[in-house]
């Protein structure tokens, strides 16, 4: 083989030559007036801006949907319009209205359309009843057992006056100047657990604690005498409850692994790696008690941060249902010092708080109070309101099987295997009442607005007379048909239906 086949070039290229490298001209590449000295140095010092710290609170946290929670809102979908519709009607002398004037509350219970009024109160027979006076007077009032109800809830309300008036010092304890308006206190007295009449009510009977003070947008209610006895949240009250049993489990006789510093996360929330990372790192910051002094904070700070944590935790666990909806607590931000985007603060903790997006507006529950869409600890008013939820339950019309029994309507369990119906599978967004005007159009059966007219609500295009109420008038005698064959033998033949005295009754 030719030697030269091996050499990677004969000769060396005239462009690799030394000589004829320094004697080519530079290429416009790599210029000829670029400055190779080395830079001089600025006149006067710069000052570089030192990095923030990395608030660990303010990392995104992924909102995760839990059907259980969901549940809660979308079973009391009825019970919400029932309530309006009660607390329209006990306004009224006597706890009497006419569907006449209940025609001008229509904008108040969301109805937009004109349908007829008499088919939503009938949907609803354990709770209104129709009363008939005169020929073009129809009005309606509470059943029996929906007014016992209503009359104990007032008096378990008076009887625990002492309990709404804690209540009202420890929110008025938690606020930066102890002052709050009292129509923001107004938007969670339900919640609370607050007679409806507060301000003239407590607030007067009890000047040791409270006096009312004249704000630069109306009266608010002033705290006058501080009690450190309740200056305690819940939270630390069930950190020293956790605190005792774990010294009790040391003190067994059998050993035990030692324990990580694991965060525990509730049942059914999955986090990422990331997530429980921040998480756990929120957690090992030092508690802030909510009834401590915060006016040093500086906002969006992970201390404000974890203050306002702990005030939202105290407010719920205040409530009667340990949930409330997010646009109650915005009204706080000025007396608590929350953050513009309270909603986003509460869904990056998901370990101790929950927000559903069902319904017209947005709830927030407390975590830990709730296990598989029930409350761990329910109070009486709980109770009085899952008795109201099983009377809003009961049908128009009895079940194929059989009538509803009186434990079914009027006792605890039964209002809590009537609201747990079907509780388990997951509701629809489009599904239930979440449109009223769906539900009146279901109840008067598809009809259109050109069919009704605007007024008592149950008279239509071609009606002279008023409704006939029959099919629910339990005072008639009811008739007794019976199967039997037409020649008394069983030959296979269809049964003919038949009266109790043996007279042939004509088949529909």
């Amino acid at each position: 083989m030719d030697a030269k086949l091996l050499l990677p070039f004969p000769s060396a290229p005239a462009a690799l030559h030394p000589a004829a490298a320094a004697a080519a001209p530079k290429s416009l590449f790599l210029g000829t007036s670029l400055p190779l000295h080395p830079r001089a140095p600025p006149p006067f010092p710069l000052r570089l801006r030192p990095r923030p710290p990395v608030v660990v609170a303010q990392a995104a946290v992924k909102r995760r949907k839990e059907v259980p929670f969901d549940n809660v809102i979308q079973r009391d979908k009825k019970l919400k319009i029932v309530l309006k519709l009660r607390n329209i009607l006990v306004a009224q002398p006597d706890r009497v209205m006419s569907l006449r004037d209940l025609g001008r509350f229509r904008r108040d219970l969301g109805l937009t359309r004109k349908r007829r009024l008499i088919a939503l109160l009938k949907r609803f027979p354990g709770v209104f009843e129709i009363v008939e006076e005169g020929v073009y007077s129809l009005k309606f009032r509470l059943t029996p057992t929906a007014e016992r109800l209503y009359l104990d809830e007032l008096h378990l309300k008076n009887e625990s006056e002492g309990l709404a008036v804690t209540k009202l010092r420890k929110l008025l304890m938690m606020s930066q100047e102890k002052r709050i308006l009292i129509e923001k206190i107004a938007h969670l007295k339900h919640d609370l657990g607050l007679p409806p009449e507060f301000r003239d009510t407590i607030c007067l009977r009890y000047p040791q604690y409270f006096r009312i003070v004249r704000m630069d947008r109306g009266p608010g209610l002033e705290l006058t005498n501080w009690d450190p006895e309740l200056a305690v949240s819940a939270a630390e009250i069930a950190e020293e409850e956790n605190r005792a049993r774990e010294a009790e489990e040391r003190n067994l006789i059998i050993d035990r692994p030692l324990k990580f510093n694991r965060v525990k996360l509730p049942k059914g929330l999955k986090l990422t790696r990331g997530e429980s990372r921040r998480i756990a790192q929120f957690k090992e910051m030092p508690y802030i008690s909510p009834y401590a002094d915060f006016s040093h904070l500086r906002s969006g700070s992970a201390e404000k941060e974890k203050h306002a944590c702990g005030v939202v935790h105290e407010i719920l666990s205040l409530t009667v249902e340990k949930r409330t909806l997010v646009d109650h607590l915005t009204h706080f931000r000025e007396e608590f010092r929350f953050s513009q985007s309270l909603r986003g603060m509460i869904i990056r903790h998901p370990d101790m708080f929950y927000v559903s997006f069902k319904g017209d507006r947005d709830s927030v529950f407390l975590r830990e109070a709730y296990k598989d869409s029930q409350l761990v600890e329910k109070n009486k008013l709980v109770l009085l309101k899952e008795k109201m939820r099983a009377l809003v339950a009961v049908p128009r019309f009895p079940r194929r099987g059989g009538a509803w029994t009186s434990e079914e309507t009027e006792g605890a369990n039964g209002a809590t295997q009537l609201s747990n119906e079907g509780s388990d599978e997951e509701y629809d967004e489009d599904e239930g009442l979440s449109d009223m005007e769906d539900l009146i159009s279901e109840l008067s059966g598809g009809k259109s607005d050109a069919d009704y007219e605007w007024g008592d609500g149950w008279f239509g295009e071609n009606d002279d007379s008023p409704p006939d109420f029959a099919d629910d008038d339990s005072s008639q005698q009811e008739v007794k048909v019976t199967m039997k064959n037409a020649d008394g033998s069983a030959n296979g033949r269809a049964p003919v239906p038949v009266f109790p005295d043996g007279r042939p009754r004509e088949r529909w």
